[in-house]
């Protein structure tokens, strides 16, 4: 499991779901684990109460399922969960990169240009999980550009569904188109074309259903 710094002022329950939630998305906590209270609580350093606390959390949200008398499990692949979560980041990304296009303003256009260039250099190295790494963050930076951080921190846990198939395609997939649909919705912020944007977001969110087949026949055992 992968572990984080815990910033200043972190509560002990915000910094147990963070790491949950990275290592769900990760898939380093693969569909199907068990998750041991007892080890986690160790390894974090803290105590058994706010990591119950974040599993409640993500059961909310169908991320962990609990069975009495087994534990609490990282649910498998649900598809209707995932289509679900990609109806919600489709419009939430088509109406954030349109607020992107009519109100970025320098410096944050110098954040998307350097993430993409890095994108551009971890592709030609073939290194898909920093592609994926910067993926994330440039979408959290739209995000901040259109002025709509706290909608992204309040639609994370609901997106696992759907970035846990991300990161099977990611990993699946060797061409990673992504990386040239990040550089063309980076294009259309910069010239204002909000058309353009949202066609290019719609194109990207899509991508997982062209690889849907191929990522079931790598990883059957993930998928309900």
């Amino acid at each position: 499991m992968k572990h984080f710094d815990r910033l200043a002022g972190e509560s002990a329950r915000d910094y147990a779901l963070k790491v949950l939630k990275a290592n769900i998305v990760s898939l380093d906590l693969k569909p199907g684990t068990l998750i041991s209270e007892n080890e986690i609580s160790a390894e974090l350093g803290i105590s058994r109460t706010p990591l119950r606390e974040a599993i409640i959390d993500l059961s909310k949200a169908s991320v962990i399922e609990t069975y009495p008398q087994k534990g609490n499990f990282v649910a498998l692949i649900d598809p209707k969960m995932v289509e679900e979560a990609r109806f919600l980041r489709r419009v939430l990304d088509t109406a954030v990169i349109e607020a992107a296009c009519e109100s970025i303003n320098p410096a944050d256009l110098d954040i998307l240009e350097d993430n993409v260039s890095l994108q551009e250099f971890y592709l030609e190295k073939g290194n898909a999980e920093k592609i994926y790494e910067l993926d994330n963050m440039f979408h959290k930076a739209i995000y901040t550009a259109a002025q709509k951080d706290i909608i992204y921190d309040m639609s994370s846990t609901m997106m696992i569904h759907f970035d846990r198939v991300r990161t099977l395609s990611v990993e699946t997939v060797k061409d990673l188109k992504i990386v040239n649909d990040h550089r063309g919705m980076l294009e259309a912020i910069k010239k204002h074309d909000k058309e353009n944007a949202v066609l290019l977001v719609n194109k990207h969110l899509s991508r997982y259903r062209f690889d849907e087949d191929n990522i079931r026949k790598n990883f059957p055992d993930f998928f309900k």
